[in-house]
């Protein structure tokens, strides 16, 4: 039986809790726009609370730092100085995940489906005679009662191991990702911040797949004027540069990281605005054209979607921007490529546009 606990509602009480959570869930906005400068993150924080009378005596400043120190999200470095926690880093893509990707996760992107069936987490419709080793969940019982009455008829109802129908599942296997993110000047351009919202997402990717699929390897590639793997960690504290979109050095490093792994199922999920302005050359001097897509660049970084699409491997693309010239690039990126785009203005972020070359469709996703 469960146990239920009854206490008096405290209505003082269930405000303060509300505030708590508002201030958490502001300070971790916060951190992800302060690049995860903890110190930073709790001045604005002060500054915004003062404003809008949010602290009094029951509850102020003072408490929700130690607060934060309690739940070890934040810790004091040597330097005296409050830094983000393993635990705070995690409590940050948590909420990403939520905030983001909540409608979204009932979607395939994530499954790693295979046409053949076998041993998996998806229980498909069709039966199978059991076999020894076949866990006891997944037997149908409907199935293998009928085959029972019609064995030896309902008077003498028995049930045998004969008579055991268990659900073939769909066979499910690992997959290794790379997630790409753009780190050029163009993401806080004309002063539209687009590096946050990609944080967001590419923060949000990491959860799901580190939480969802344990098994699957994970990457996280930085793409600047060239392009570097970082580890996922890192991911709060990724800030722009003065750099331009080197598009194509970001998908040589992925193709190079996914060829060591033994994973069947291999896959690119790129963050970008869209704008290739940058190409590594053969010497490895950098060729730039900050006006952007010049037509050398983007013929050399659509050569690059059509070889990951012949090396089996699909690239979706989340757009931070809804600029027509560059839709149209990602448009004509994902079509080569035969994967999927995500379009999505910064300011409503969980609100996408999905295009799908491979099934043919366009749609909205909230």
């Amino acid at each position: 039986m469960p146990d239920f606990r009854y206490v008096r509602f405290d209505p003082r009480l269930a405000s303060l809790r509300e505030l708590v959570d508002d201030l958490r869930r502001l300070f971790n906005e916060l951190l992800v726009r302060t690049d995860g400068d903890v110190e930073e993150a709790l001045r604005y924080l002060e500054n915004i609370a003062e404003r809008h009378g949010l602290f009094d005596e029951r509850f102020g400043m003072d408490d929700f730092r130690r607060l934060l120190e309690q739940e070890r999200t934040v810790a004091t470095d040597r330097d005296g100085r409050l830094r983000l926690t393993p635990k705070g880093e995690r409590v940050i893509r948590r909420e990403s995940l939520d905030a983001i990707f909540s409608s979204l996760r009932s979607d395939t992107r994530g499954d790693h489906r295979a046409p053949s069936a076998g041993e998996g987490r998806e229980r498909l419709p069709e039966t199978r005679a059991y076999a020894f080793g076949d866990p006891i969940s997944l037997v149908d019982g409907p199935g293998t009662i009928g085959n029972a009455i019609r064995r030896a008829g309902i008077d003498e109802l028995s049930v045998t191991e004969e008579d055991l129908q268990v659900f073939e599942t769909e066979h499910l296997t690992s997959c290794a990702t790379v997630v790409l993110v753009d780190i050029s000047h163009s993401m806080v351009l004309y002063g539209e911040d687009r590096i946050t919202p990609a944080k967001k997402v590419a923060m949000a990717l990491a959860e799901l797949i580190t939480t969802e699929y344990p098994k699957d390897a994970l990457h996280v590639v930085l793409f600047g004027d060239d392009a570097r793997e970082v580890p996922i960690d890192e991911l709060p504290y990724i800030s722009v540069g003065p750099y331009h979109t080197n598009t194509r050095g970001g998908l040589r490093l992925a193709q190079e990281i996914l060829r060591t792994r033994r994973q069947v199922n291999r896959q690119i999920f790129m963050i970008t605005d869209g704008k290739p302005s940058a190409l590594t050359e053969r010497d490895g001097t950098v060729y730039k054209n900050p006006f952007g897509l010049d037509e050398r660049i983007v013929n050399k970084t659509l050569d690059e979607a059509a070889n990951c699409r012949r090396l089996g491997i699909p690239v979706t693309t989340f757009m931070l921007t809804d600029d027509p010239v560059l839709v149209d690039f990602v448009d004509r990126f994902t079509q080569v490529n035969r994967g999927r785009a995500y379009f999505s203005e910064p300011s409503r972020l969980g609100d996408f546009v999905l295009v799908d070359f491979l099934r043919n469709r366009r749609r909205r996703v909230r």
